[in-house]
């Protein structure tokens, strides 16, 4: 697709906006419209509420332990505490600290020293809803759901700020600065659905990408296994490499620009980071990534230092420009059916300006 062509199709998509489509049925009910979250809600004021699910790994040991294990920031004797004052129960029966986990169960914990100092954002777009699913448009820069020992506002915890009483569930994961579709079901049959089509590899999924420079191919299909990268000091990095977990991705140019190419990508397994590791394989990394295509230096130079203007000038962008463009499944409902979102707005004016915003600085 040419550029000038391209172009014009995002700026029509913008206006009349995204959605589902699913054989008999509306592309997008008119319920689904994003609600804003009251304005008077008052998060410094408000007690958080976090519910924590007991995984394997965590089955067999005390509860009080795993806890103060989760949130590093908090002694055992401070979980204690909040068990003491009730801030923390269990919702499957009643839990003590020395309470040994099981698996499956779920834990509510009420702490105020989780609650930030900001008002939680909007409610991102609804793509689609319905009384089985929902399909959120996640911003860049919005975790899925919260993680670590300090609270920031992720979309599950935002959703259910929206839906009270509605039980929603991540149906998969995005990377924070990664924007486009989500999937939440919303009742357990969804729930358990949506699951078995996403670890069956039942749902096709769609990414689009900025890259740096021009592929000298149209397409092309990037068959290389994964796995953790050698000699690298960056933990969670990972690499091609002969000895790694088979992954597959298919890739087409969408338009050339100056310096930089839309691609886009249709991963055919699910392996951590495997776009981003394997554009960069290709030689076209992601335009803004900050680990792959990189020296292990400038990430852990943001770590110690932050985001600073000489980062930004490196990377290239102020995220990675990649974003979820469409996911196609099976509905709980058994139709099949295609969630798109329109390319974020940041993306949208990077192509506009047909080319990068800063030259990459040599390694």
């Amino acid at each position: 697709m040419e550029a000038e062509i391209l172009m014009r199709h995002l700026r029509a998509e913008a206006q009349e906006g995204s959605g589902a489509q699913e054989t008999g049925t509306p592309p997008r009910p008119a319920d689904s419209a994003p609600r804003a979250l009251p304005a008077d809600d008052k998060p410094a004021e408000t007690v958080f509420t976090l519910d924590l699910l007991v995984d394997r790994q965590a089955a067999g040991q005390r509860a009080d332990a795993w806890i103060a294990g989760r949130f590093s920031r908090h002694s055992r004797s401070a979980v204690v505490r909040l068990f003491k004052e009730g801030r923390v129960v269990g919702l499957d029966r009643p839990l003590k600290p020395g309470s040994i986990l099981v698996e499956g169960e779920r834990i509510r914990m009420l702490r105020p020293g989780l609650v930030p100092s900001s008002p939680p954002p909007s409610l991102p777009p609804v793509l689609y809803e319905d009384k089985h699913i929902m399909a959120l448009d996640k911003p860049a820069g919005l975790l899925v759901h919260p993680t670590g020992s300090s609270f920031v506002w992720a979309l599950v915890g935002l959703v259910r700020r929206a839906r009270p009483g509605c039980p929603v569930h991540l149906a998969h994961r995005l990377d924070r600065d990664t924007s486009g579709v989500v999937l939440l079901a919303k009742d357990p049959r969804a729930k358990s659905h949506l699951s078995a089509v996403f670890s069956g590899q039942y749902a096709e999924k769609v990414y689009w990408a900025v890259v740096r420079g021009s592929p000298s191919w149209s397409s092309c299909l990037v068959d290389e296994p994964i796995g953790p990268a050698l000699n690298s000091a960056i933990r969670i990095r990972v690499a091609v490499r002969p000895d790694g977990l088979p992954a597959r991705t298919r890739v087409f140019v969408l338009a050339r620009f100056r310096g930089m190419s839309l691609l886009a990508c249709h991963p055919r397994s699910g392996r951590t980071h495997q776009i981003r590791v394997h554009l960069a394989h290709l030689g076209h990394p992601i335009l803004g990534d900050r680990i792959y295509g990189q020296p292990d230096d400038l990430f852990l130079g943001i770590l110690e230092k932050g985001f600073d203007t000489q980062a930004l000038h490196r990377a290239g962008f102020p995220r990675q420009a990649l974003h979820a463009r469409a996911i196609r499944f099976p509905h709980p409902d058994g139709h099949p059916m295609e969630v798109r979102a329109p390319l974020a707005a940041d993306l949208r004016r990077l192509l506009r300006a047909g080319a990068p915003p800063f030259h990459q600085q040599s390694p």
